[in-house]
């Protein structure tokens, strides 16, 4: 199974965001600092605040955000990604193999936090889909 969900990006002012539309659309919100990460000793003081990963979860449904960029400033075009959250290994590696011809890794699937595979690619469309499976 796969479970998509839009994730936005932000500009320093995503808890704020997300807040209002946890007010507008209800759901359980969530989220973590920099500074409660296992990074949070390579970011500048001034990110120590700012959102690593946040979500508003819904029955079937998740909307997810951070303030955390491609190392560029989040504008229309480049502020959202398709994250895909997958309870199958095998099928993540196929489908990340399968997406990225003809397109770009952004960052290669790799181990990341709790030992969840991760890797983000932008496709040959210019759409940028995200990639997890929890081991």
């Amino acid at each position: 199974m796969i479970k998509i969900s839009p994730y936005l990006t932000f500009n320093g002012n995503c808890r704020e965001a997300m807040t209002f539309y946890s007010k507008c659309l209800g759901g359980e919100f969530s989220f973590q600092t920099v500074s409660e990460t296992p990074i949070a000793e390579q970011c500048p003081e001034g990110m120590q605040q700012q959102i690593m990963h946040s979500q508003l979860l819904f029955s079937e449904a998740a909307l997810m955000a951070t303030d955390m960029s491609q190392s560029r400033a989040a504008e229309p075009g480049n502020d959202m990604a398709i994250s895909l959250s997958f309870d199958n290994e095998n099928k993540l590696l196929e489908s990340y193999s399968r997406l990225s011809n003809g397109g770009k890794i952004i960052e290669p699937l790799k181990k990341a936090f709790g030992n969840a595979l991760f890797g983000v690619l932008k496709d040959r469309y210019g759409k940028v889909w995200m990639f997890h499976h929890q081991n």
